[in-house]
């Protein structure tokens, strides 16, 4: 007796990849939360950190405490940018160590670079 086509056919279908309804379904990917509150600490975060720079140049009796209260807030409230809150939060530290320096150094609470 003649071998038939279809042993053939079950062989290859054997090595068929799995159609999409055998695949599981793949799970979700949790979509980043972008609700106001979110949106609001991020802007937090990247508020201490551009204060925080700024500060170490001028202002820093103001900026440096303006960026720690932000970076915290920031970090408190579930921020997507906790980098740049723990910048913030360094840069603002930095700001009040400059202040300390240029305090006990020269008796003064600002830069001067003459004589």
């Amino acid at each position: 007796m003649p071998t038939t086509p279809t042993t053939t056919l079950t062989k290859h279908a054997a090595h068929r990849p799995a159609t999409d309804q055998a695949r599981p379904d793949p799970q979700p990917q949790p979509q980043p939360d972008k609700t106001p509150a979110r949106r609001e600490a991020d802007g937090m975060a990247v508020a201490s950190f551009v204060l925080g720079l700024v500060g170490l140049l001028i202002f820093n009796i103001v900026l440096g405490p303006l960026a720690l209260t932000l970076a915290g807030l920031a970090l408190l409230r579930g921020t997507n940018r906790p980098g740049r809150a723990a910048l913030g939060l360094t840069l603002g530290a930095a700001d009040l160590i400059v202040l300390a320096a240029l305090a006990t150094t020269d008796h003064t609470l600002s830069w001067s670079f003459g004589p």
